[in-house]
């Protein structure tokens, strides 16, 4: 009896043993282990089960076991993939481990080539060369390894792929010229090499290859000579051969598909007009065209009116002849229109007006005469008309409607304007060499009788006498002086005067003193990117902020000042000084800077230029009108600045920007959620679309900004490199803001800055949000015996406590409370004391959509 019941217990025992761990050398072992072995153990939906066809992102073809599917996309897989692993399953047909941290391939993962036919590997760090037997994959069909550190050669192998259809190789480092066997890849139906080192001429025959070919993109490299041939491309939809040294241009040949077609920043000479009619008539589905910062020459080809699905035309900065602009047919459903730079002459056409969708106009350094028309468009965000000959008052509807606008200026004309009707900021950088001349009406108190004027012209008389002859005393008894005590010593230089004296410049903060160690400041370029043509210098710079003067001082962070200026063309900036810089060369800064102004996303504060001026490193930035986050949760009333805050100056002096930042206006859900999902998207950026991926570092409530439109931005990404810390994403040591580090960082030696640590920070920021609490040093923590936000905060979640949490002053609103909750579960989530327990980036993003307040709802 005893024996019986001994057997029955041993088999339950091995029953229970066998369905908590896969057989050895089945498909579920293989997948087990690589999660295993790559730091993320798989999320299965019963962690008894052992059937690997029920777990998320495996797909099987049948339930025998065998393994057809694998996505773990963004999932913190890490390091190289193991072997004996996933390259054992035997019939894998699609696998997608994109958005990770792995960093080499199994040196048995040849052993797919029988059976895969889909391979997403983008978004990792995988350095060194591309795999010599990728030619061996022969049912390939789509190919990505984009947002990589791949350097060398494109393979020749690469051409036996003859199935392959879409293949995806941007944003890394690969060198020399496509290779000739590339043709053979005759399936292709997109192509995707941009922002690589590639060079030379294309192969002869590349594009007319590729009959099936929809998309192609080749921006970012270092083409030359003549353009692909695209006469034999009818599904052409896309085409971006942008940022190369292209020279030879051909249009003929396009078919009615193409929809975006950007040849920027080349090298091309054509004369345009020789450019063939048939290019309009055959794209009548065209709706982007640039062709900025060529050399075109002759006059703008004909037939852009026939365009009437274009809303994107970019041709500014080229050799264009001289043309009137009223004699150029353009499309009426344009959005976006730059002609900067193009030798316009003669008077805008009343067409410009019939432009109802126009978002950015800029007729910027032509010669263009006349008066400006009525602009009948009201979505306006961007306006320059500056650098021409144009005369007469500014439209007063458009008057009316600048304080809204991002973006606009109309210096260096002959134009007339109400100075009454705007902000004196906007007077010194957007009307300069124009004059205001308001309608009486604006200044009710100079309307007074006739007899009263002659009153006023009576006094007005007797004041000027006696003002003429006090100031030929004082001249007198100057003169007298300086003959006394001879003549000065020192002479306060003007800025015309400084830009040519030799360097070093010391400027002086509180906290800082920094060095600018160049000889003459006119000699040091900057660089604007959006504008490249601007040609300023250091000597801008120093006007901009009355020579760094402290009176421009925004912030003094830990990388150095911070100061405010307007550039010329009436461009609101902030400067950073990286003072404490590591030590790199100035072309190594330069590449680094020029990688991230190329950086975009609507929530980030984008990097629109810099200075190299010695040793230090200043970077410029859109100005960013409402301050910071932790101004808005903790800083209110208006008035109380944090040393971080960029805008101190825009709370207590500018109310016309800061007028929109009320309590009221913070206290509501929807507000706060908006902020956290702009930040969530901007961090999920810079994690899973960058290459090579951004660590942020140091997410923190004073560097989420608003823009004047009181959207969420994050500023400071991307300078670790520049200020000693890796940008690999991984092997930095940094310590981080205190309430916002990680507990890891609490040892040393693991004290790595990683996509982990930044998720851990912005829970500490959604907490922020929803309780508005500091993330230390509230009294409330100490009650509970905690030193922090989080400790005190999940201490609540963990008993159910949620709605002591939440800010009673959200809950006053009427808020779904249920979301509200949903937020600090999610909060709960990031803050993990464990990284492999952190959502990702994307995770978070996708559950703050799911809890979006709905229009109506508070």
């Amino acid at each position: 009896m005893a024996a019986g019941f001994l057997a029955v217990y041993l088999s339950v025992c091995l029953l229970l043993r066998c369905s908590a761990s896969p057989e050895p050398n089945t498909d579920a072992f293989f997948v087990a282990e690589f999660f295993r072995r790559m730091g993320a153990p798989p999320l299965t939906k019963n962690d008894s089960s052992s059937d690997v066809c029920s777990w998320p992102g495996v797909s099987c073809e049948c339930q025998c076991g065998k393994v057809t599917g694998l996505v773990a996309s963004g999932v913190g897989l890490s390091g190289p993939i193991p072997e004996t692993t996933i390259a054992k399953l035997s019939v894998l047909r699609v696998l997608d481990l994109s958005g990770n941290n792995i960093t080499a391939l199994s040196s048995d993962f040849s052993e797919l080539c029988g059976s895969l036919a889909s391979l997403d590997l983008s978004a990792n760090n995988i350095a060194g060369s591309l795999p010599g037997n990728i030619g061996n994959f022969k049912l390939m069909e789509s190919l990505d390894f984009s947002h990589n550190r791949f350097s060398g050669e494109i393979p020749r192998e690469v051409g036996s792929l003859t199935n392959l259809r879409f293949l995806n190789l941007s944003s890394n480092f690969l060198e020399m010229s496509i290779p000739e066997t590339f043709l053979g890849c005759v399936a292709l139906v997109s192509i995707d090499l941009s922002n690589n080192k590639l060079g030379a001429n294309l192969p002869v025959g590349f594009g007319s290859s590729f009959n099936n070919l929809t998309t192609m993109d080749l921006s970012g490299n270092r083409f030359a000579g003549k353009m692909p041939d695209l006469s034999n491309l009818p599904s052409l939809a896309f085409l971006n051969l942008s940022g190369n040294l292209f020279r030879d241009l051909s249009l003929e040949g396009l078919r009615e598909a193409l929809q975006v077609v950007d040849l920027s920043k080349n090298q091309f000479r054509r004369l345009i007009s020789q450019v063939n009619r048939s290019f309009t008539s055959n794209s009548s589905s065209l709706i982007y065209l640039d062709m900025s910062m060529n050399e075109l020459t002759g006059e703008f080809f004909l037939g852009l009116g026939d365009l009437r699905s274009l809303n994107h035309l970019n041709l500014a900065f080229n050799k264009f002849s001289s043309q009137e602009f009223v004699h150029i047919e353009l499309p009426s459903a344009l959005q976006y229109l730059n002609l900067s730079r193009t030798n316009l002459t003669g008077r805008i056409p009343s067409g410009i007006s019939q432009m109802l969708n126009l978002k950015v106009l800029d007729l910027s350094q032509n010669h263009i005469t006349g008066s400006i028309p009525e602009l009948g468009s009201r979505s306006l965000r961007v306006i320059d008309f500056s650098q021409n000959n144009l005369t007469g008052e500014i439209p007063e509807s458009l008057q009316e409607t600048l304080p809204r606008i991002e973006k606009f200026n109309f210096s260096f004309n002959n134009l007339t304007y109400c100075a009454e009707k705007l902000p004196s900021a906007m007077l010194n950088s957007s009307f300069i060499g124009s004059q205001s001349d308001c309608p009486i009406a604006v200044y009710p108190d100079n309307v007074v009788s006739k007899g009263r004027k002659r009153l006023d012209l009576k006094l007005g008389f007797a004041i000027a006498l006696s003002v003429f002859f006090s100031s030929a005393v004082l001249i007198f008894l100057a003169l007298v002086c300086r003959r006394r005590t001879g003549p000065w010593t020192i002479k306060q230089l003007s800025y015309n005067e400084e830009q040519n004296v030799s360097g070093p410049f010391y400027f002086q903060t509180d906290s800082t003193t920094w060095v600018a160690d160049v000889k003459i400041a006119s000699s040091v370029p900057v660089v604007v990117f959006e504008k490249p043509l601007l040609n300023l210098t250091f000597t801008d710079l120093l006007n901009a902020t009355s020579n760094f003067d402290r009176g421009t001082l925004l912030a003094e962070g830990k990388f150095g000042p911070v100061y405010r200026g307007f550039l010329p063309g009436g461009i609101h900036v902030a400067m950073k000084v990286l003072v404490h810089v590591a030590s790199v060369t100035d072309e190594e800064a330069a590449q680094e800077l020029e990688r991230l102004g190329q950086i975009k996303h609507p929530n980030l504060v984008p990097l629109t230029g810099y200075c190299l001026a010695g040793e230090q490193r200043i970077l410029i930035y859109d100005y960013m009108e409402n301050g910071n986050l932790q101004n808005l949760l903790h800083d209110l009333p208006l008035g109380v600045q944090s040393t971080e805050d960029w805008t101190s100056d825009t709370w207590d002096q500018d109310n016309t920007c800061a007028q929109s930042i009320t309590t009221d206006g913070l206290t509501t859900w929807r507000f706060r959620h908006k902020i956290a999902l702009g930040a969530a998207r901007a961090l999920a950026f810079l994690h899973h679309g960058c290459f090579p991926m951004i660590v942020h570092r140091d997410v923190k409530a004073s560097s989420i900004y608003l823009d004047s439109s009181m959207e969420p931005r994050l500023a400071d990404f991307g300078l670790s490199s520049l200020v000693g810390f890796s940008t690999d994403g991984g092997n930095a040591t940094f310590h981080g803001s205190a309430g916002y580090a990680p507990p890891e960082f609490s040892d040393p030696e693991n004290a790595s800055a990683t996509m982990k640590s930044d998720v851990y920070a912005f829970g500490v920021v959604l907490f922020e949000l929803l309780t508005r609490k500091k993330p230390t040093g509230d009294d409330e923590y100490s009650e509970d015996k905690v030193t922090n936000l989080v400790g005190w905060a999940r201490a609540l979640v963990r008993r159910n406590e949620l709605a002591r949490l939440i800010d009673p002053k959200i809950r006053e609103t009427g808020a779904s409370e249920k979301q509200m909750e949903e937020a600090l579960r999610i909060a709960y989530l990031c803050t993990a004391d464990l990284p492999s327990k952190r959502p990702s980036m994307q995770q978070i993003v996708g559950l703050l959509k799911d809890i979006e307040p709905v229009i109506g709802e508070q």
